[in-house]
C-alpha cells in the first residue's frame, strides 16, 4: 500500500496569514506518516526584505518538513522573489530513481513548474511515477500549462507504468478534467469515490476545489480530506490524503 497526501503548506505561515507555523505543519504530517508528500509553496530560500525575521530561515523548509520522516527529497523552484524562492517538493519514504523540474512558466511573473519524480520498487518489478503541481491562477495560463503536462506524461511515462498527479490545480471550474480524464484516462481521487472534488480552499472555510489528486494504473482503496483542526489553522489550503495499492 502507498500512502500520499498532497498539501499546499503557504510558505509556512498559518490559514490567517498571522504566525509562522511550520513545525506544528511537520508535528502534524507526522501524526500520519504518509509514504509520500507532494507539497506546494514550500520556501527553497527564506531571506527577503519582505519577511521579517522567522524562525530557521536559514534551512530550506524541506529540510525541516522531512526530519524523520522522509529520507528521500526533492525540491523545484518555482517563483522568485528578490533573492527569496519558492516551488514543488515531493518528500518520500521511498528512493527516486531519477526526477525533472519542468518549466511550465507563462510568463516571468507568474513561474510555475512541473515536479516529476520516479521511484521504482525492485520486489514488485514496478516503476511509479509522481508530479507534483502548483498551476497558475487564470484559465488561459492553466491551459497552456495542462497542455505541456499532457505533452510530459505522453512523452514520459508509458501506459502500462502506474501514475499520481497532486497538487493546487487553481482549478475551481473543473476545466482540467479535459486534459487529465479525457485526454489521459486518469481519475480523481474524491470525484471517484464521492462524486466530485474535495473542497479543500480557503482552510477555515473550505469553499473552493482547487486543490486534487489524480491517478493511473493504481488502485485507490481510500480517500479523505482533513477539515478538522489543526489542519484548518496550518495553511490557508486543507490537504488531500489517499492510499493506493498496485493493480
Amino acid at each position: 500500500m502507498i500512502k500520499i497526501i498532497s498539501y499546499n503548506v503557504h510558505k509556512g505561515f498559518s490559514a490567517r496569514n498571522s504566525d509562522y507555523v511550520l513545525l506544528q505543519i511537520h508535528k502534524a504530517l507526522e501524526s500520519i506518516s504518509p509514504d509520500i508528500a507532494f507539497l506546494q509553496e514550500v520556501q527553497g530560500k527564506h531571506k527577503s526584505k519582505r519577511l521579517k525575521k522567522i524562525p530557521h530561515e536559514d534551512i530550506p523548509q524541506i529540510d525541516i518538513l522531512s526530519k524523520n520522516l522522509w529520507p528521500y527529497t526533492i525540491y523545484g523552484k518555482n517563483a522568485t522573489q528578490g533573492i527569496a524562492h519558492h516551488g514543488n517538493a515531493l518528500l518520500s519514504k521511498f528512493e527516486f530513481s531519477e526526477w525533472e523540474n519542468i518549466d511550465v512558466s507563462f510568463s516571468k511573473r507568474a513561474s510555475r513548474s512541473l515536479l516529476h519524480g520516479t521511484i521504482y520498487f525492485p520486489a514488485d518489478k514496478i516503476r511509479l511515477h509522481v508530479i507534483c503541481i502548483h498551476l497558475g491562477l487564470f484559465k488561459v495560463e492553466r491551459a497552456a500549462q495542462l497542455a505541456k503536462l499532457s505533452q510530459r506524461i505522453n512523452d514520459k511515462v508509458p501506459r502500462n507504468e502506474p501514475l499520481i498527479i497532486a497538487g493546487d490545480f487553481n482549478d475551481w471550474r473543473g476545466h482540467a478534467e479535459n486534459f487529465l480524464e479525457k485526454d489521459l484516462g486518469m481519475q480523481e481521487t474524491f470525484k471517484f469515490l464521492y462524486g466530485d472534488h474535495a473542497k479543500s480552499f480557503p482552510a477555515t472555510r473550505p469553499t473552493f476545489k482547487v486543490d486534487r489528486i489524480y491517478f493511473r494504473g493504481i488502485n485507490l482503496r481510500f480517500g479523505r480530506v482533513f477539515w478538522e483542526p489543526p489542519w484548518n489553522t496550518l495553511s490557508d489550503h486543507i490537504p488531500l490524503y489517499a492510499e493506493f495499492d498496485w493493480l
